[in-house]
């Protein structure tokens, strides 16, 4: 028997299932706290040039009463008001003395505390960039000691990482130690987000993995909204990334609680472990394993023993195709995500509100995602695509004094790309073959790292030219969703288990009723359960 027949005899998505989805969907706020909170950490608060060394403190430049300045009246808050005579001419002397910021709305962030303005602005979106880096090298990392050490171990470790050097950048002393703490926090961030993704379908019958992967993202989209408030509440950069990070040794007791991948262990020959796993599975959702099913047997694989790797996803003519085009996709979505996520300081709107509401747009792009998915995952990764581009480019010819119309088009072009990148997990997972999945989705994830490195780069073109950005985050998810119209539809098709399948791929096959991935119970196929065998989970219990 495969696998996922066995995983439908003891229950494809019972209650063993649902409360592991509590445990991976807790991280996933902590998640959202770490990849959004730059957006206040970071942010650049209004400033003027200190022209008094009197009333210079430090490096921070703060002044009483610095609220009451009118920071309006600075027409280059690089320079100073005193002007040198150089002959004939005149030049402005550049500020020299340090910056006063406004504390309106932020206490302190890292600009303010490392005068990262002026010439040294690019200074934090380099950082971002490299925080987003961090993300790119823990896909690979943590991705590859998964497949060694298991889902479990590598999931706990990137927890506890998480959370140590989180609290760690709440007292980094400068900002090249900054940075690097940022980095690490990134990798630890990839780590999550795989092995929880991979946990959590490796448990889950195929019919119910669309929901279940799902879930996770209302989670993050939970976390996201949270933020908002608790930065409205914690305007000190320090204090804010302490109360983000502090919260993960509260989940020390998931050492006691998470599972390991049955999956995995079956994979890695660890049999006695996976057939303890998967009876206990089968107690909890009110289910017995079968007595006839042989675990030692299973073709977990779905077939063929020849080992494939990454060259596999290029070296023939229809996985070439597909290939290219979802890691185009991939790349895309996060571009234009986190485009659209750190850039929400540049819609001249209250920041915490519109942050609120950029993550309360998720919750109906994803509930909509649910609706339209089963129609067609073709058309719907297209129309969410095309969405999100329009509403860039449309901000284009929007002027900067109407904020209301910019933040309404952001918020379109966010549920836009919200909606696709809901859409793509579950697209790509069917594209590819059984024995090629992880392997594609580990590469798509590389790829879509990328789009998240340069995300924080292009929108710092906004200063230079504010519509440079906007055409970038219009125009490319407008191409993909022209590219994914040349991708198979997979909706209630058969996934393919091998290269040779893909290949000679006909979408006019019918769906199989008996196919293996369903969540049926398939356990009276596979024999009757008899008194011995509820003796022995009993004694398990």
């Amino acid at each position: 028997m495969k696998f996922d027949q066995i995983l439908s005899a003891i229950g494809g998505f019972g209650r063993y299932q649902k409360i592991l989805y509590i445990w991976i969907c807790l991280p996933q706020i902590l998640l959202a706290f770490h990849m959004m909170v730059s957006i206040f950490t970071g942010a650049t608060p209004p400033h003027q040039c200190q022209e008094s060394s009197s009333s210079e403190v430090g490096n921070q430049s703060f002044i009483p009463g610095a609220v009451a300045l009118n920071f309006s009246l600075s027409d280059s808050p690089c320079f100073s008001s005193d002007v040198l005579l150089l002959g004939n001419r005149t030049e402005r002397v550049p500020c020299g003395r340090g910056w006063v910021y406004s504390q309106e709305t932020f206490q302190s962030t890292t600009v303010t505390e490392w005068d990262l303005v002026c010439n040294e602005a690019r200074l934090n979106s380099i950082g971002s960039s490299i925080y987003m880096s961090g993300l790119l090298v823990g896909s690979v990392l943590f991705g590859a000691m998964a497949d060694r050490y298991g889902r479990r171990f590598v999931l706990l470790l990137s927890i506890a990482l998480q959370t140590v050097f989180g609290v760690a950048v709440a007292f980094a002393p400068n900002f090249p130690v900054y940075v690097i703490l940022r980095f690490v926090v990134g990798t630890t961030i990839s780590g999550v987000i795989i092995n929880a993704f991979v946990l959590g379908t490796e448990w889950t019958c195929t019919k119910r993995r669309m929901l279940a992967g799902i879930i996770t993202d209302y989670a993050f989209g939970l976390g996201y909204m949270l933020l908002a408030g608790v930065a409205y509440l914690i305007r000190d950069w320090r204090k804010l990334q302490l109360a983000i990070s502090a919260p993960g040794f509260l989940l020390i007791f998931y050492i006691w609680v998470l599972p390991q991948s049955a999956r995995w262990l079956l994979a890695n020959d660890r049999r006695e472990e996976a057939i303890t796993l998967l009876r206990k599975a089968a107690l909890i959702n009110g289910r017995v394993l079968p007595p006839a099913v042989q675990v030692e047997k299973c073709d977990i694989f779905g077939g063929g023993k020849r080992r494939h790797t990454a060259v596999d996803l290029v070296r023939t003519p229809q996985m070439r195709k597909r290939a290219i085009i979802l890691f185009y996709i991939w790349f895309v979505n996060v571009l234009v995500y986190y485009g659209f996520s750190l850039g929400v300081s540049r819609l001249g709107s209250d920041l915490y509100l519109t942050q609120f509401v950029f993550g309360l747009v998720e919750i109906p792009a994803r509930s909509l995602v649910l609706v339209v998915l089963p129609c067609s995952r073709r058309f719907s990764q297209s129309g969410f695509l095309a969405v999100g581009g329009l509403a860039c480019l449309l901000m284009v010819a929007v002027p900067a004094d109407h904020p209301n119309v910019l933040t309404g088009l952001a918020m379109v072009g966010k549920f836009g790309i919200t909606a696709s990148f809901a859409v793509i997990y579950v697209y790509t997972a069917e594209i590819f073959p059984t024995v090629l999945r992880q392997t594609g989705i580990g590469v798509s994830s590389m790829f879509a790292r990328m789009g998240g490195v340069l995300a924080p780069i292009i929108n710092m073109l906004d200063n230079h030219s504010p519509t440079t950005p906007l055409v970038i985050f219009g125009i490319t998810p407008l191409l993909g969703a022209i590219l994914a119209l040349a991708l198979p539809e997979t909706a209630d098709r058969p996934l393919p288990d091998t290269v040779e399948e893909v290949e000679n791929w006909d979408i006019r096959t019918p769906p199989t009723k008996d196919h293996p991935d369903m969540c049926e119970d398939v356990s009276q196929s596979v024999g009757s359960i008899d008194k011995q065998e509820l003796r022995h989970l009993a004694s398990l219990t």
